[in-house]
């Protein structure tokens, strides 16, 4: 049987199971505690795992984890600052000490569970065999390879038919759909100006850096300010990564383009 490694981002399911199994409680009209059931979250994060890994058949599971510390808030101070002041369900932090007891979890410094889901995927030799991204986040179009979304996939009995490759080329081009749109959600904002429909129309008639450049002029912007928002735009590949400093190599734009 050929191997097949399913790439999953921790990140989401901790989240999911931490969430949905939290509640509050109100004593008095000024009294409230929140609480949360450990066991359901548990029984959630394991069935959920369980679930993509039975569906897919897979050999192996590798669970992701972002670290604490995070490379792209020293790129743009704005990337995900937000999230700061927005509390975690209280049961995120075991359930994440769970998965590293008894799962095979990569997490490394600097590094969110989304790149390290990136550089384990285009690597060519650190996984064997057939590798699947397993996750519910758009970023990830900007990775080549094999994925699934598993809230896509969840009610069909053939999962492997939601199963997509998407190209290089594919995964080029949805970075640099990112670096004029931005994301709202991670704290960086894109060209001014610039939204889904002007970025496609602006790709499709030339899908190059240039057009990047030129759009951020046009926006009174300089290129250094369309370069910022491409680096944190891109989820690491293992060409963005020096495996023996174990840091993050930032990415440029070739010189082709």
């Amino acid at each position: 049987m050929k191997p097949r490694t399913l790439l999953i981002d921790g990140d989401t399911l901790v989240f999911e199971a931490a969430a949905a199994n939290e509640y509050e409680a109100q004593w008095d009209f000024w009294l409230w505690t929140l609480h949360g059931d450990f066991n359901a979250a548990l029984a959630q994060l394991k069935s959920s795992i369980e679930e993509i890994t039975e569906k897919l058949n897979a050999t192996r599971v590798i669970v992701a984890l972002s670290d604490e510390a995070r490379w792209r808030p020293a790129v743009m101070p704005s990337y995900k600052n937000h999230r700061t002041k927005t509390r975690k369900p209280i049961m995120y932090a075991p359930l994440r000490q769970f998965c590293h007891e008894t799962y095979d979890v990569f997490q490394r410094p600097t590094l969110e569970g989304d790149d390290v889901l990136g550089i384990l995927a285009t690597h060519p030799d650190l996984v064997p065999g057939e590798k699947i991204i397993v996750s519910i986040d758009k970023d990830m179009k900007t990775l080549p390879g094999l994925h699934l979304n598993y809230a896509h996939a969840r009610g069909s009995e053939n999962w492997e038919l939601h199963m997509r490759t998407i190209t290089e080329a594919e995964a080029d081009r949805f970075h640099l759909f990112q670096t004029l749109t931005g994301d709202s959600t991670d704290g960086y904002p894109g060209c001014p100006g610039i939204g889904p429909v002007k970025a496609e129309k602006l790709l499709s008639e030339n899908c190059s850096w240039n057009t990047i450049v030129a759009t951020y002029a046009k926006a009174g912007l300089g290129e250094e300010i369309a370069l910022q928002n491409a680096r944190v735009a891109r989820i690491c590949r293992a060409s963005d990564y020096d495996f023996k400093k174990k840091e993050v190599k930032l990415w440029a734009p070739s010189r082709s383009e």
